[in-house]
């Protein structure tokens, strides 16, 4: 179970995965011996599992992003999840109930890559079909 004071501190590394434990510790009024302490306890129980890299806004802004709705043949759906985490250019993949099993969003640095990319999808083993929608714009990330 996580306390206020747990989720508090998430909070705040998600933000910023490299703020020191003095700021986290000044922000969230504890000591850093406590920030510190919690972060482990965090990392031991899995809570956190690694630390990422916010992309700056100039460098997104020149991806091409999309979404792809993938339905896969259920017996090829674990092959079709291998060969997509070999594709550099997979951000996320989402088993999803309904019409198609998997969400995947892409990256790409233009939309000929993209097309490529999409064209790679399609052709693999077990995917019966796709239905990809290119980003335009965000509105809110959180």
């Amino acid at each position: 179970m996580l306390t206020d004071a747990d989720h508090a501190l998430l909070s705040l590394l998600r933000e910023n995965a490299r703020a020191s434990t003095a700021d986290l510790a000044r922000k969230l009024g504890v000591s850093r011996t406590t920030v510190q302490s919690r972060i482990e306890r965090l990392e031991k129980r899995g809570m956190i599992r690694g630390y990422s890299v916010l992309l700056s806004p100039e460098y997104e802004r020149d991806l091409v992003k999309a979404h792809v709705l993938v339905t896969a043949l259920p017996k090829f759906a674990k092959r079709v999840e291998a060969a997509l985490r070999e594709i550099a250019w997979v951000r996320t993949l989402h088993s999803v109930s309904g019409q198609y099993d998997m969400i995947v969003i892409l990256e790409a640095p233009s939309i000929n890559e993209l097309d490529t990319l999409l064209d790679r999808i399609g052709a693999l083993e077990g995917v019966e079909r796709t239905i990809s929608s290119i980003i335009l714009s965000t509105r809110i990330d959180r």
